[in-house]
């Protein structure tokens, strides 16, 4: 579920390592340079590899930007891990890309009704778009409706096994309903997908000893 702006900070890196001549590469040109550039030993070259992905690449990409999760470099995880979020926030359909923009809007300012009608309208036109249902369930558990949330978890894996936030998210959901084994459960499938995540690891780390206080007082 866990978004944030986060396609806003990947154009944003986009236009900064563009203006930071000095700094970074000539940044490719085409898919096949972002390919070429990807494999490369040098740090900088691979990250705007991942920058030309994010910005004109397309879900077939997304295994390539995984394999990037795991890079020796915690700045290229990084931006493989915003990569990855800004190819999901893409529905090819400037429409729906119009209402996500007014839902994630309507959901930070708190909201929630009109941003569940909102992702709802993205789900119903585009029902293929994994990312409007994870928006949804995002707003879902904010309101406190967490079975529903769930559900549109299960439907965004349904189109991306490998989304990270619904992984996640999915763990988050099952710990409010204090069912803490299936919670750690999800917690470890996201942190497979993308063992980046601080947050997850924490959590795991809580639930652990929360289970294990609770079979010594059994």
């Amino acid at each position: 579920m866990p978004s944030g702006s986060n396609i806003r900070i990947v154009f944003l890196i986009f236009a900064l390592t563009a203006a930071a001549t000095a700094a970074f590469p000539e940044p490719p040109k085409s898919r096949g340079e972002a390919l070429s550039a990807l494999a490369s030993a040098e740090t900088t070259v691979r990250m705007e590899a991942i920058v030309w992905l994010a910005n004109y690449g397309g879900m077939a990409d997304a295994p390539l930007l995984h394999e990037r999760l795991r890079d020796e470099s915690a700045i290229v995880r990084d931006y493989a891990e915003q990569g990855l979020w800004a190819l999901w926030s893409r529905s090819g359909d400037a429409a729906i890309d119009k209402l996500m923009v007014r839902g994630v809007q309507e959901m930070e300012a708190g909201r929630h009704k009109s941003a569940i009608a909102t992702f709802s309208e993205v789900v119903k036109r585009k029902p293929d778009f994994a990312e409007g249902w994870n928006k949804r369930a995002t707003v879902y558990y904010l309101a406190g409706e967490y079975q529903k949330s769930s559900a549109d978890c299960d439907e965004v894996l349904k189109r991306n096994p490998r989304h990270f936030g619904a992984l996640s998210g999915l763990g988050q959901i099952y710990f409010q309903l204090e069912r803490y084994d299936e919670s750690l459960a999800w917690f470890k499938k996201a942190l497979e997908v993308n063992p980046n995540m601080l947050g997850v690891e924490f959590n795991i780390k809580g639930i652990e000893r929360r289970l294990r206080e609770k079979r010594t007082k059994t």
